[in-house]
């Protein structure tokens, strides 16, 4: 991805779901007027989810998800059935794709059971509209359970349905299908923000962004770029710097600044450095926040205490990397829990899109930042651990409790401060 491209994780993600040979790769490459998917009369040939960035009008920056097909046999199909059931997890917008000359099936109800369960937004689209049957939609309404006052959209109705005929061969329906899309994405949550609703203009912001093996050459991580593009558009001040460099920029500052924002990894050593009339947090604590998880991840971070010899924790990353020498989540964290529990703790380790649906091992989950990870779906790996009763909290959190100054990283958000100063 260019890094002038907005980030994955903040793009509307659309799913399209089906039975195979019911068009959803064909009907995908109609919305985008692009060839993202492979088309054939085989069925099966969506093996894996295709994810592709795009802007789509008049709805803006997308990601577009075409899945294997939801009726797959055999060992790996079941495999295949289960990749498409997980790109629920992160889907804002659902687009079920349904052979209109053969109609509706069991598993097409049973992915609306799933999507209504989940309160994702949905289209139901019957293709193949030049070969459907008359009365087929009424049939699929009717098969489906969602009646006539569901076929349209309802605002801040998100498990509300569409039944909309559309025929990717012809291109009929398609313009009428992208509006739909639209308009379903606008049953969100209200603009989130980083950090800038906490700063007013000329407020300086320092930044410690430590330059080390595990640093991409030539640029900032993710994480970094959009705090910086948050602290501009409050019309404040960003100064980087690395984590030696601290404490000779602070003293040389002429105004005080109002925030130091850390790299967890050097959470210690910062906030030795930085005086105790400056507020610090961490880049994690921010998207902790930012994605809707800061009041549990404090919360679940107190289990460190409860950790016994032989208890497992799960450490969860959202994207996929190169481990260094001294990487974070696979030899940092594991060595700092180790030392502050004094216990033989195992670890398990995921990245990526694999995150277990039985958590029942584990007496915690530390999760990073997620900032590759839409809001959705990071929702949807905290209400597991939720449901199943398992600890969970976050990278940023984590460290700053082992080292003493959780409450101190949080001083910048009331509502968390009080809730420590509480307990």
């Amino acid at each position: 991805m260019s890094m002038n491209q907005t980030p994955a994780s903040e793009r509307v993600h659309i799913g399209f779901f089906g039975k195979r040979n019911a068009g959803k790769s064909s009907v995908m490459n109609a919305v985008t007027g692009q060839d993202l998917a492979v088309v054939s009369d085989v069925k099966g040939t969506t093996t894996d989810p295709v994810s592709k960035s795009m802007e789509l009008l008049p709805l803006g920056p997308v990601v577009m998800i075409d899945t294997p097909g939801i009726d797959d046999e055999g060992e790996l199909g079941d495999l295949r059935v289960r990749k498409s059931y997980q790109v629920l997890n992160k889907t804002d917008v659902a687009v079920l794709v349904i052979d209109g000359s053969v109609g509706a099936s069991h598993e097409d109800v049973a992915l609306i059971g799933r999507i209504r369960a989940k309160k994702i937004p949905c289209i139901i689209v019957v293709n193949k509209k030049e070969v459907t049957l008359q009365g087929t939609v009424g049939q699929i309404s009717e098969m489906l359970g969602t009646g006539e006052s569901d076929r349209t959209v309802q605002p801040n109705q998100s498990d509300a349905c569409r039944i909309l005929q559309v025929s990717a061969l012809t291109g009929e329906g398609i313009n009428e299908l992208k509006e739909q899309i639209a308009q379903a994405a606008k049953i969100q949550e209200p603009e989130r923000c980083l950090v800038r609703d906490i700063l007013e203009p000329s407020d300086i912001v320092v930044l410690v962004v430590p330059i080390d093996k595990a640093a991409p050459k030539g640029r900032l991580i993710l994480p970094q770029q959009q705090t910086i593009r948050d602290i501009l558009e409050a019309d404040a001040v960003s100064v980087v710097v690395k984590e030696n460099e601290l404490k000779n920029v602070l003293l040389n500052l002429k105004k005080k600044p109002k925030l130091v924002i850390t790299d967890s990894q050097v959470f210690g050593k910062v906030a030795a450095d930085t005086p105790d009339d400056i507020l610090l947090t961490s880049f994690s604590i921010l998207f902790a926040r930012y994605k809707g998880n800061l009041e549990s991840a404090v919360r679940g971070v107190t289990a460190l205490d409860t950790l016994e010899n032989g208890d497992t924790v799960l450490i969860s990353e959202g994207c996929t990397h190169h481990r260094q020498c001294g990487d974070i989540g696979t030899v940092k964290i594991p060595t700092w829990i180790g030392k502050y529990t004094g216990k033989k703790i195992n670890i398990e380790t995921t990245s990526g899109t694999e995150f277990p649906d039985d958590l029942g091992k584990y007496k915690l989950i530390l999760h990073c930042g997620g900032c590759m990870l839409n809001e959705r779906e990071m929702k949807y790996r905290l209400k597991c651990a939720k449901q199943q009763g398992i600890p969970k909290t976050n990278y940023g959190i984590a460290i700053a409790y082992m080292k003493g100054i959780l409450k101190r990283s949080v001083e910048v958000f009331p509502e968390i401060y009080k809730l420590l100063s509480d307990t």
